[in-house]
């Protein structure tokens, strides 16, 4: 049996258009292709396609979702890797539900006090963040310059403790943006570009971005949602002073 690309697009959600790139990119080709060159999938496309979209779901870029789905003749096997990525990435989402519960326990039993010293653990804010995110997404946009930086390195590397250290550092300078921009700081000045500095200095670590790709990903995560949640945890519209500040920075420091 198989079915039409426009039946895939209702059946997954995913667009034709989408459909069509995947195959584009050697992803996801059609079992077959029509004689008025309609594409058609079969069983054994759409198990492919069910893998995609569980590895989207866990923040995969293309290239590398290609490469694990290569990697695996067997659908079986591949489904049990799928499934315990799926659960790691349960226990991390765990984790990040529990610090925001504790976090507005805490901030509910000193309702009024704005003040992060009410926190009886800061170190608690930062459980669950996952700054090489930024990592992933830079290395699937832009992947030439991103093999050429050779961070991946570095990735492979760390510790987990070295990790967890980095993910508070930048949840970190999180909050100082948040505290900048409470008291109306304008994204493009001093103090704010002088905070970025840390902020571009900790991106370098897994990739230098030019001045373009930097304001780009300043807008990419303020329309990206998973990004944009991770901004909005600590201040609401933090998401787009963000964005403002990094297109500052770039044109500031980086042009």
């Amino acid at each position: 049996m198989a079915w039409s690309i426009a039946q895939v697009a209702r059946m997954s959600g995913v667009t034709s258009r989408t459909l069509r790139h995947y195959d584009e990119i050697g992803l996801l080709a059609p079992a077959w292709v029509g004689g008025n060159g309609y594409r058609h999938y079969e069983e054994r496309q759409l198990l492919r396609l069910q893998q995609i979209l569980v590895l989207r779901e866990l923040d995969l870029g293309l290239t590398e979702i290609k490469e694990i789905i290569d990697r695996h003749t067997d659908p079986v096997a591949a489904l049990r890797e799928h499934h315990q990525r799926l659960l790691g990435e349960r226990d991390r989402l765990d984790a990040v539900a529990r610090m925001v519960a504790r976090t507005i326990t805490e901030l509910q039993a000193n309702e009024g006090k704005n003040d992060m010293s009410k926190i009886s653990r800061p170190e608690n804010l930062f459980e669950g963040f996952d700054g090489a995110r930024y990592g992933a997404e830079a290395r699937e946009r832009w992947p030439e310059q991103w093999e050429q930086s050779g961070q991946q390195e570095l990735l492979d590397t760390m510790t987990p403790q070295e990790i967890d250290r980095m993910q508070q550092e930048a949840t970190a300078g999180m909050i100082r943006m948040a505290e900048l921009m409470a008291t109306g700081t304008p994204a493009d000045d001093p103090a704010v570009l002088a905070e970025l500095d840390a902020h571009y200095r900790h991106m370098s670590r897994f990739w230098t971005p030019t001045a373009a790709q930097y304001a780009h990903l300043g807008r990419m995560q303020a329309d990206d949602e998973r990004f944009r949640a991770n901004y909005e945890r600590i201040a609401e519209g933090l998401a787009g002073y963000m964005r403002d500040a990094m297109a500052a920075y770039a044109h500031a420091r980086l042009s």
